[in-house]
Parts: structure tokens; sequence; C-alpha cells
């Protein structure tokens, strides 16, 4: 994607790719000291945590292994609809294991509300969160409580980073606001 070709689609640059990987370093030093050289397993929730758990993958010194979900609550709209959905569920047994939900946004919590509560039931060792993101309306919403958070913006329509708008921007280096006639036309 050129960023040429969408610059009418973009507003505004909210985290560069440079304040990205800067936080993400902070991040990996505070995962490596809590764990302190036990294995985690990150779990990415498809698709949107693809950037932040490769890139965080890769700055930790803890051992780590990887398992995906992909789950749903927003149909084909802009909004939640209320009801989560396993679309791919896990692959690897998380029994006595300490898991590492990654996450590209918290928004609503709703859909991470639910998966904790999943993970829950499989009897896991620990449950920790890291998001790349964390809407401001989060907080108030849903009881989730993220363990490290890389950046908390505003409720604005966010892509780039793994952020989408109808499967469009999530590769874009940074985090930016998406211009309002792009999702009203």
């Amino acid at each position: 994607m050129n960023e040429k070709d969408i610059a009418g689609d973009l507003e505004e640059i909210l985290v560069t790719a440079e304040d990205m990987d800067k936080r993400l370093d902070e991040i990996a030093g505070e995962i490596d000291a809590y764990y302190q050289g036990e294995q985690v397993l990150m779990i990415g929730v498809l698709r949107g945590s693809l950037m932040i758990m490769a890139d965080l993958s890769r700055k930790l010194s803890t051992p780590v292994a990887m398992d995906w979900m992909a789950l749903s609550s927003y149909g084909s709209g802009t909004q939640s609809s209320g009801v989560v959905r396993i679309l791919k569920d896990l692959t690897e047994d998380i029994k006595v294991r300490h898991v590492l939900i990654v996450e590209d946004i918290i928004d609503s919590g709703l859909t991470l509300s639910w998966l904790v509560a999943n993970l829950e039931t499989r009897e896991p060792a620990s449950i920790k969160i890291v998001t790349a993101v964390r809407k401001s309306e989060a907080v108030c919403r849903m009881n989730v409580n993220a363990d490290w958070v890389a950046f908390d913006l505003p409720d604005a329509f966010l892509v780039g980073y793994g952020l989408d708008y109808n499967e469009k921007y999530r590769n874009l280096p940074f985090i930016c606001t998406l211009a309002e006639h792009v999702y009203t036309s």
C-alpha cells in the first residue's frame, strides 16, 4: 500500500512507527522482568494482533510459544454486535501455562472480557494482556484490565499497525485516524 494513494483517507498520525518501536522495547523489558524466564504462550487475536505480536515477540528474552484465535463480534459493520463467536480456536492446550493475550486494540472490551472468561475455564497458570491501543472510552465500558498498554488513544476510528477498516490499512507502519468520508460513504 502506497501512502500517496490513500493520503485522502487518512487524517492524523497519532503513533509513529518509531514511537511504537520504542514503546514495545519498554513493554518487552517489563514482560521479561515479570515472567523472569518462565515460558509464556502468546495468544494472538487474529487478525489485528499480527503486527504487535510479531514485533513484541522478537523483542522478548522470555521464551515464548505462539498460538492464535480468531473471534468475531462485529459482523460486517463498524459497531459490535454484542455476540462473540470463535472462528478459530487454539491448537495448544493452555492448562497450567502462562498465557499472554496479545491484542491490537481494546475498544469496547466486550470481546476481550469474553475471551478472558473463556480461557479461564481452560485452567491456565496465569492470564495477562498486552495491547497496542486502548481507547479511552474502553476503560469505563467493561471490566477488562490490560497489564501492558502501548498507547491510550482517543475514541476515534483508528487504522494502521494491524487496525483495519474493511481489511484495508492494516499494513501501515503507524496508527492514524481514518477520514470520516471513508467509513460513512
